[in-house]
């Protein structure tokens, strides 16, 4: 007599869900400021820090926030 065994299923793959265009765009964007507004004015405060490296995310919410304020 041979002995049988039943076979598991493999896990199902998680599937991936994708963001709205509009969600990103509202979270990552502040409204009527465009990227390269931001990216400039960024830069220029990183420029009047001496091009010293490290800080790049506060020289870019520092745009946006005066950037925002000047927009609203």
């Amino acid at each position: 007599m041979t002995d049988t065994t039943k076979k598991t299923k493999a896990p199902a793959k998680p599937r991936k869900i994708a963001a709205k265009k509009s969600e990103v765009t509202a979270i990552d964007q502040p409204k009527g400021v465009s990227h390269e507004e931001v990216a400039t004015l960024a830069h220029r405060f990183w420029a009047e820090r001496g091009h010293r490296h490290g800080n790049h995310v506060d020289d870019w919410f520092r745009a946006e926030q005066e950037l925002r304020g000047k927009a609203s």
